[in-house]
């Protein structure tokens, strides 16, 4: 979407409309779509020297860094609240709504069943949970902790702004959680006029009909060494009562394609804290299930991904991806049937990011959240370790092993 940016007296130039993503199945900062192949995030500096920084042999397992841009609160004519970002290509034209935006539509719904108290930062009423909070919880922590799981509809008829019925996909709430969260903070904290920067990263699901995201919270230890006592404690708290203590991996958010209903199933983080092992075994299956069958063509691609990863963690001295996830993605549209006689999706050598040669077979492995990863060199650290991450090897050992597991029908 182009608006016309009226910011500042004089300035003329268009912005981009930032959307919601809508399949973010995790974490609690808020991603945008900014284009159809590119996402942005809030610039954390920490994580910005990462990316600027990169070894070469991690880029295949990151999404790839497209630089920075500045963003900032905008406010339509009828107080509903966004973020635009600027500079782009001179642009003349009005603000309006392109009806191929089904993350703006369902976006502008929603802001349209906020509250009618004049607040700009009014709660959104969700339309798939009633989010009940004290009346001294604010409207972010009521979002972000919500713990309900649920499956959102794979496809919906909506109007258009001509009033003509249009399908839309699906989406996973979570994403929309984390934006209105992250609007509600910036109008709180910040004037409208304030000037934010992000990140621009590249949307590593845009070539996915149906993306099937798993969203894994890796390592043994998650606070970063900047943490207060506090925060720590915090930190070291959910890791010792999950699955990272003992797998090295917890999952933080998912959703999987339920070909039989049409449907997201999707998970939250709430629900990944509060898994056993054999649990969290089970959780992994659910993954690769689409509610008729189990996807077992995908876990050989996953399995050499992984054990690439692997590879590479080993070889990144003094690096600690702390707090950092692990994405899984894979496309809930099952290629057409192979013709009689041509290799199982298995046998086909894997192209880059788990792209096979004529599209049989598509996977991703990705790692995301840098914020508090150190390494040797990094600005103002006051710790330098030594060898790879251990925590973080653990936990794709592990998981590794519990994907050989599934594959082997055990």
């Amino acid at each position: 979407m182009v608006v016309q940016n009226n910011a500042d007296a004089g300035d003329m130039r268009a912005g981009v409309q930032l959307e919601p993503f809508l399949h973010q199945v995790g974490g609690h900062m808020s991603v945008m779509k900014y284009d159809e192949h590119t996402v942005c995030k809030p610039l954390i500096s920490r994580e910005q020297r990462f990316y600027e920084s990169l070894p070469l042999a991690m880029k295949q397992f990151t999404p790839q860094y497209k630089g920075t841009i500045t963003v900032h609160l905008w406010k339509d004519s009828t107080g509903h609240l966004s973020l635009v970002a600027n500079p782009v290509k001179e642009s003349r034209e009005p603000f309006k709504v392109s009806t191929e935006s089904a993350a703006m539509a369902i976006w502008q719904t929603l802001q349209q069943t906020t509250s009618s108290s004049g607040s700009a930062c009014a709660l959104a009423q969700w339309p798939h949970a009633q989010l009940a909070r004290s009346p001294k919880e604010s409207p972010a922590k009521a979002l972000l902790r919500s713990e309900t799981h649920l499956n959102a509809p794979a496809s919906s008829l909506t109007e258009d702004t001509n009033g003509n019925q249009v399908e839309r996909k699906s989406f996973n709430p979570w994403g929309l959680h984390c934006h209105q969260a992250h609007l509600t903070r910036l109008c709180s904290e910040y004037p409208e006029n304030k000037r934010h920067r992000f990140l621009l990263l590249e949307n590593v699901v845009s070539q996915y009909t149906h993306p099937c995201v798993l969203d894994l919270k890796m390592g043994t230890r998650q606070h970063g060494d900047d943490a207060s006592e506090e925060k720590k404690a915090r930190h070291m708290r959910k890791c010792a009562q999950s699955t990272s203590a003992c797998l090295g991996v917890r999952i933080c958010g998912m959703q999987v394609y339920q070909t039989d209903k049409k449907y997201f199933l999707c998970k939250d983080k709430y629900y990944g804290r509060k898994l056993s092992v054999e649990g969290f075994r089970q959780a992994l299956y659910q993954f690769l299930h689409n509610g008729s069958h189990l996807r077992r063509e995908l876990l050989e691609p996953i399995l050499q991904q992984l054990q690439a990863l692997l590879s590479v963690i080993r070889s990144q001295s003094s690096y600690r991806f702390y707090s950092s996830s692990l994405l899984i993605i894979y496309d809930g549209q099952e290629p057409p049937e192979r013709a009689p006689g041509s290799p199982h999706p298995q046998e086909v050598p894997q192209a880059a990011h788990g792209s096979s040669p004529g599209g049989l077979t598509k996977v991703d492995v990705r790692m995301i959240d840098f914020a508090h990863t150190t390494y040797k060199g990094s600005w103002n650290e006051h710790t330098t370790y030594d060898g790879p991450d251990p925590g973080y090897i653990f936990g794709l050992e592990n998981l590794i092993r519990i994907l050989q597991d599934i594959q082997e029908g055990e």
